[in-house]
Formats: C-alpha cells, sequence, structure tokens
C-alpha cells in the first residue's frame, strides 16, 4: 500500500513515527536546550540576505531555552518553487505560533537539478508560460551560481502580464542573490520574513560547520544508518505500507562533491570508502570536512535527522509524499540518538481566481473536484443539462403528436372543420420544427462552452498537466494580485484541503 494523504490518520503509521496533534503538543511542551550556535548563524545569515527585523528576532529567539521549532523544507525551485512551498511555510509558520520558531529547510544539497530548473506560470491574459532554465548536471543546487539565468529570468517576468509593481518587487528581492540557492532563500525572506520564516541552507558558510560532527559520525559508522533504515522499511512494509528508500548493497547513506563539482554517492567495504571513480580513506574524508564541510552531504534518509539534530524540532511539517519516507526513519533517528519530532500535514490548497470562480458559481462546482478533474465535473453538469434538454425535446414531441391528435377527433365530430384544423396542424409542425433546431443548436452551444470551460478550469487548476499547488509558484498569484495574495495565505488554515480566493 502506497502512503498518501489518508495515511496521516493511519494508527498503522502511529505506532512507527509520531503523528499529528497529540504528538506535537507532547514534544512542543519539552523543554529544549539553548541552539546558541545555531542562533548566531541564522542571525549572520539573515543579515547577509537583508531580512527584516521579525526574522532577525525569531532567530534571536532561537538562543533561549525551551524555545520550540518548528522545521519544513523543499528543493529550492526556480521563483520560489511550487505553490506547495509556500503553503508548508505557512503551516510551519502556524504551528510554531507567536513563542516558536519556524525554520525552512533550504535543500541546496539536493543535485537533482532537472526537478527545480522548470517554471509553470499562468498570467492575467490566462497564457501559460512554461519555461526551463539549462541548469548544468552533477553539482548541489548550491553551487550553481544565480547570475547566468538573472537576465532570463527578467525577461520571462517581462513578458508576464501582471502587476508591475509585484514583477519590480520580486526582482529587487532576487537582485543580490549570488547563487540559485540563495535566490530561492531570499524569496522565502521576501514572503514570510516579516512573519518570521528562518530559511536554512546547510550549504551555507553559516551553517555548513554545524553538521560536522554529525557527518563525522557517519565517517565512524557509515553503515550504521543504513542498517537502521532497513528496520524501518521492514517495519514499514510489516504494516502493510510500502517503503521508498532502498539502498543499493554496500551503499552509505552519503554523498561526496568531488573535485569536479559532482555530488557522488558513498559506498564503503573494508574500511575504503568509493565514489565510483576513486576510493578514500576515512582520513580522505575528514580533511574533505575540515576544508570544506559541505562537500560531504546527508542522503534523503538522513536529511531530516541532521534537521532535526541541530534543531531539536518539536513538529516536522510534511506533505503526503515526504511522509512516504519520513515514515521510515524513526530507528535512523534512534541510531543518532535524535527524539524524532511530531510529523505534521502540511496545508494542502487551490487557489480560485475570480474567472475560475464565477464557472464554479455558475455550474455549482466544487472547487477541489473541478481541481481533481475538471472535465469529470462539467460532464456530470453536461450530463444533467443534456437530460433536462431531452427531457424538454420529449415533451415538444408529445405536445406535436397531441395536435394531431385534436385534428383527428375533430375529424370525428365535424369534418366540415377539418381543413381550418389542417392549416392549424401545420403552421403549429413548422414552428415545432423550428423549436427542434433551436434546441438542438442551444445544445450543440452548451457542450462547447463546457468544453471551454473545461479548459479554462484546467489551465487555472491543472496547469501544465499538473495539480495546481505542483506547478504553479504561489508567487503567479502574488505578481497578479499583489500583497492581497500573500495576505490570503496567512489567513488560510494550517493543514487540510482549503481554498484561497482571491
Amino acid at each position: 500500500m502506497r502512503i498518501g494523504e489518508a495515511a496521516f490518520d493511519s494508527r498503522r503509521l502511529a505506532e512507527l513515527v509520531p503523528l499529528g496533534e497529540a504528538a506535537f503538543r507532547e514534544r512542543r511542551g519539552r523543554s529544549a536546550g539553548p541552539r546558541t550556535e545555531v542562533a548566531a548563524a541564522f542571525v549572520a545569515y539573515l543579515r547577509r540576505l537583508g531580512a527584516p527585523e521579525a526574522a532577525l528576532k525569531a532567530a534571536r529567539r532561537l538562543a533561549r531555552p525551551g524555545v520550540p521549532v518548528v522545521a519544513t523544507g523543499q528543493q529550492a525551485g526556480l521563483l520560489g518553487g511550487p505553490a506547495l512551498t509556500f503553503y508548508k511555510a505557512h503551516s510551519a509558520l502556524g504551528r510554531a505560533g507567536r513563542e516558536g520558531v519556524a525554520v525552512f529547510w533550504v535543500a541546496s544539497q539536493d543535485h537533482d537539478t532537472e526537478e527545480v530548473a522548470g517554471l509553470c506560470l499562468l498570467d492575467r491574459s490566462e497564457r501559460l508560460l512554461a519555461e526551463r532554465l539549462p541548469l548544468p548536471v552533477g553539482p548541489p543546487v548550491g553551487r550553481i551560481p544565480f547570475a547566468p539565468y538573472r537576465e532570463r529570468l527578467k525577461a520571462w517576468l517581462a513578458d508576464f502580464d501582471g502587476d508591475p509593481e509585484a514583477r519590480a518587487a520580486v526582482l529587487a528581492a532576487l537582485a543580490p542573490a549570488a547563487g540559485y540557492a540563495e535566490a530561492f532563500a531570499r524569496l522565502l525572506v521576501f514572503a514570510f520574513g516579516e512573519r518570521g520564516l528562518l530559511p536554512l541552507d546547510p550549504m551555507a558558510p553559516e551553517f555548513a560547520p554545524l553538521f560536522v560532527p554529525l557527518l563525522a559520525r557517519e565517517l565512524d559508522d557509515p553503515l550504521g544508518s543504513v542498517a537502521a533504515l532497513a528496520e524501518g522499511a521492514a517495519a514499514l512494509k510489516a504494516r502493510g505500507f510500502r517503503p521508498t528508500l532502498g539502498r543499493p548493497p554496500g551503499a552509505t547513506n552519503l554523498f561526496l562533491e568531488d573535485e569536479e563539482g559532482t555530488r557522488r554517492l558513498l559506498f564503503y567495504r573494508r574500511g575504503r570508502f568509493w565514489d565510483g571513480r576513486r576510493s578514500y580513506t576515512r582520513a580522505d574524508l575528514r580533511a574533505v570536512l575540515e576544508a570544506d564541510p559541505a562537500r560531504l552531504t546527508p542522503a534523503a534518509a538522513l536529511r531530516p535527522v541532521f534537521q532535526d539534530a541541530l534543531l531539536a524540532s518539536a513538529g516536522f511539517v510534511v506533505g503526503p509524499g515526504e511522509l512516504a519516507y519520513v515514515a521510515e526513519l524513526a530507528p535512523v533517528y534512534r541510531h543518532h540518538g535524535v527524539p524524532m519530532p511530531a510529523v505534521l500535514p502540511r496545508l494542502r490548497a487551490v487557489v480560485v481566481e475570480p474567472p475560475v470562480a464565477r464557472i464554479l458559481a455558475r455550474y455549482r462546482l466544487d472547487a477541489w473536484r473541478a481541481a481533481e478533474d475538471p472535465e469529470a465535473a462539467l460532464d456530470a453538469r453536461l450530463a444533467g443539462l443534456l437530460a433536462e434538454a431531452s427531457g424538454a425535446e420529449a415533451a415538444l414531441e408529445r405536445a406535436r403528436a397531441s395536435v394531431g391528435e385534436a385534428e383527428a377527433r375533430l375529424a370525428a365530430f365535424e369534418p366540415t372543420l377539418v381543413p381550418a384544423a389542417g392549416r392549424v396542424r401545420r403552421r403549429l409542425d413548422a414552428e415545432f420544427e423550428r423549436l427542434f433546431k433551436k434546441l438542438a443548436r442551444a445544445r450543440r452551444n452548451r457542450q462547447a462552452v463546457l468544453a471551454a470551460q473545461a479548459e479554462r478550469l484546467k489551465k487555472h487548476l491543472r496547469p501544465c498537466g499538473k495539480p495546481q499547488e505542483a506547478a504553479l509558484p504561489y508567487l503567479n498569484f502574488y505578481l497578479k494580485h499583489g500583497e492581497r495574495a500573500l495576505f490570503a495565505l496567512a489567513e488560510a488554515p494550517l493543514s487540510g484541503r482549503a481554498v484561497i480566493a482571491l
């Protein structure tokens, strides 16, 4: 069984990992020690990003004992990544509350650049603009400079039919960015800095040294976390769920960025490490850590553990897809001696703009049903309308037949009335024919209108063939509606399915 949204309420899954509100309340009340070094790193990083005082204040709050942290994260996508990125940030901020701190892990260590190179925008003219940058393959996203792509992004946004002031504000936020991951972090600060969100780029020089003790421990026991992961996968499988984080034979949970800048998985055998091209001793890799700790990075099974070891997180906001692998990680947390945070569902949302709102209201459609399958939602409405048309057609046929019946009865009663009755019947037959033709034309028009409405819904709710929250950046709506889009998100629920009306 695949893990999906409903699994957040699964008792079988709750036996493996702490899920939901009760687990979060318990962990939120635990006293976490002061994170003095972490707080200082955040302050330095945020100052470099030009973050507002609200974010700096939240960073300083980390140095106080007992402050709960709620973490979340996502790949460093273009223009802030898909809207679900902002939904995670919003959920984490809401869970943290005023006395807590929300941290967003910028997955700068990820080398799957295909996932962060693309962009789909829908402008005021309802043009879909699908774009893709030629990012290099192999290096971590955190090593990719932003400068080569700055002008191209500016050209895309110049072609976007939106609010000129909003476009200028986004470009101003991106202007100082040196790297691709930094551009992403700056947009998080732009959208959520006043709400106190703290982006954390593990490859940034302010943070990378803080992970050295955890990485050194992995080097000392490179297959220990792999065995722990296998234990978690077995426990998940025993409860009827499908594990997702398999490891090839001999693989560790570490990647090394080689001298050419390519991130490679490390294997371990008989006291030596191997990245597919050359071998290393433990001393070699410790020297790498000392020279540039950002070159040694955790695999997916270690990333949340490293995050929560650094932050002592009380909650971890994830989507259904991430829950599928987080569910395997309890033994990995125990292996590193890190308390596992409560796993919390993120907000899922569909943004409804005025054109879509009018279609939904006209046909009495549910926004989420329409988002899942716009054509099916309107097909159901079309079936009802066609049934009404067929009913009207049948009623007209009966009415026309009744005219013929009246003529026959008149003939039986008074034959002299037959010529007059015939003239009336012929006139009515002609009117009936005209009405039938109009009904047929109205039926065709209604089908064409509904087909066009379905295409319009698809463009808004399933743009570029994906669910809206996975296709459009949330900044797409900011670029059209300005600050109103961010205010509307701030008012949204923290979890579950929501409709954000703009």
